[in-house]
């Protein structure tokens, strides 16, 4: 039994006291009298022996601790709603696996393959999170996470999925009938943020003379930047992963070389110890080595 933890209910009054400032009107929300209120926010500071509100008159106003707590303390209780219901909503005997991943990956390439290990696997639930910098996977509430290569992921099992290459890619009205390589020089070039050297590298890579490397509009996220890519803004260099339909489509193309050098290695991330749904964890984990291998085998014959 966990004893240097409050009480739910007065975490629950404190949280709402906090949000309204106000412990009349948290007394009103929580169907509580304002004394009793006052009661369990003087027992939380009791407990944890810090004033958590300052006291001017009838009026109360949240101190710098109680602000850090207050912020705190509504993240875990939204994330422990969150679970409740999720596992309220689960049907009797089925599973769930949290993973976590890169933003432009999931919607890209993993969510719009998941209904096929649904068709394998229909009692097993899989829920995406995005994190875009690595993590402490321990006791972070995810079973894995699907991210590139890190020496932040330190102390976990690294299996290795793909290679991620960058390549460029416009909208081929942008090039007319030339595509011509120094067509580079004349077309916007759109950056990600993260990545600012991106295009001066694959110039020199490649032979190619850009006059101004550097210049362009600057994307978050490689989904931006697909998407500026798409709609006519410039010619975007991005992972070919993410871009498979659209090359396949014709609404952009790449008429230049892949980089060989500008690369990201790509793993699935597991905590060492054994997992408490390892059977679920390597169902997953098969299914991905086989879409994976798929998928390359599908690249390597265009």
């Amino acid at each position: 039994m966990r004893k240097h933890i409050p009480s739910s209910s007065s975490l629950k009054v404190f949280e709402a006291a906090a949000r309204h400032g106000n412990f009349a009107r948290a007394a009103e929300e929580l169907s509580l009298t304002e004394g009793a209120v006052s009661r369990q926010i003087a027992r939380l500071e009791s407990f944890l022996n810090r004033k958590l509100f300052d006291r001017i008159g009838s009026r109360v106003k949240l101190n710098p601790v109680g602000e850090h707590y207050a912020q705190n303390i509504r993240e875990t209780l939204d994330r422990l709603d969150r679970e409740t219901q999720f596992i309220k909503g689960l049907p009797e005997g089925s599973k769930s696996l949290n993973i976590s991943s890169l933003p432009t990956f999931s919607s890209r390439w993993l969510i719009p393959r998941l209904g096929r290990f649904r068709d394998k696997h229909p009692d097993i639930t899989v829920n995406i999170s995005v994190k875009t910098d690595p993590y402490i996977l321990a006791e972070s509430g995810f079973d894995a996470a699907i991210h590139f290569e890190h020496p932040a992921w330190i102390g976990t099992h690294r299996q290795f999925l793909f290679q991620e290459n960058l390549i460029p890619v416009c909208n081929p009205l942008i090039l007319g009938k030339s595509k011509a390589p120094n067509q580079l020089t004349n077309i916007p070039l759109i950056h990600r943020q993260q990545n600012p050297e991106a295009w001066d590298n694959y110039a020199k890579e490649n032979g190619i003379i850009l006059n101004y490397p550097f210049q362009g509009a600057r994307y978050e996220l490689h989904e931006m930047a697909i998407s500026a890519a798409i709609a006519g803004l410039g010619v975007a260099l991005v992972p070919s992963i993410y871009v498979e339909k659209e090359l396949n489509e014709g609404s952009l193309i790449a008429p230049w070389p892949e980089s060989k050098i500008l690369s990201k290695k790509f793993c699935l991330i597991k905590s060492v110890e054994t997992s408490r749904h390892e059977s679920t964890l390597s169902a997953f984990e098969d299914w991905l080595d086989t879409e994976i291998h798929k998928f390359n085998i599908t690249k390597h014959s265009t």
